[in-house]
């Protein structure tokens, strides 16, 4: 299948239906071993991988901070440009929300970031992705570890990350694929189905049932209320 310049593409489907491994193959963390990969109508294998990877900025689920300032987080590899970075997250509008820590930009992250709380850590990896500035970008189930008030919050910065940008979305809660512009959908490293989230319910397969599942299980967990156990007479 082909993804236009510009457009954001959503793949969705079980665990171990090639969601992630199609990234993997993009990012030549893998070798294709038949047919062809290309970025910008060239072969995967005909670029170096340094060159390859600038194409892309990446924003995994499980987001990694190391020890330093949140400036040089959001850098990430790159010389920090303390003015680059104020405007990315206002941008993002995350500036508030950094800037009135005592130290600012300049606030230490600990290691692993466990000074910010989940959803700061998201909006710094998506600051990240932005001061990268790569045409391409890779969402790996990047809002899974947040609960959806959080996932809500963040919808504004996710939306202007992705703004003039071609996006690759890989998602698991399938409310966070409804705006893009195309779903495809895969099982057993095939495509089987593509559309917009409407059609795709409308065709009652394989999407119609994952999203039906999916809320079944969403409204379970928001009716669940304690029950007192019953006791029972021993024998």
């Amino acid at each position: 299948f082909k993804v236009p310049r510009g457009e954001k593409l959503a793949l969705v489907g079980p665990t171990g239906s090639g969601k992630t491994t199609i990234t993997a193959l993009l990012l030549r963390l893998y070798e294709i071993q038949h047919g062809s990969v290309r970025v910008r109508g060239k072969d995967v294998r005909r670029y170096d991988r340094e060159s390859l990877r600038r194409l892309f900025a990446v924003v995994p689920q499980d987001v990694y901070l190391f020890p330093g300032t949140v400036l040089s987080n959001i850098a990430a590899g790159e010389a920090p440009d303390r003015e680059r970075a104020e405007q990315v997250l206002k941008r993002l509008g995350a500036y508030e929300i950094f800037a009135s820590r005592e130290q600012g930009l300049d606030t230490p992250v600990l290691e692993q970031g466990k000074n910010f709380s989940t959803g700061e850590r998201q909006l710094i990896a998506f600051a990240r992705a932005m001061y990268r500035d790569a045409p391409i970008l890779i969402l790996d189930e990047a809002t899974a570890s947040i609960d959806s008030d959080t996932e809500s919050r963040l919808s504004r910065a996710l939306q202007e990350l992705m703004r003039g940008r071609t996006a690759l979305i890989i998602a698991h809660r399938l409310s966070t694929v409804r705006a893009a512009d195309r779903i495809r959908v895969l099982q057993r490293g095939r495509l089987v189905e593509q559309g917009s989230h409407d059609e795709l319910i409308a065709q009652g397969g394989l999407y119609a049932r994952l999203h039906e599942l999916q809320f079944s299980r969403e409204h379970a967990s928001e009716s669940v209320m304690p029950v007192a156990a019953e006791a029972v007479p021993a024998e």
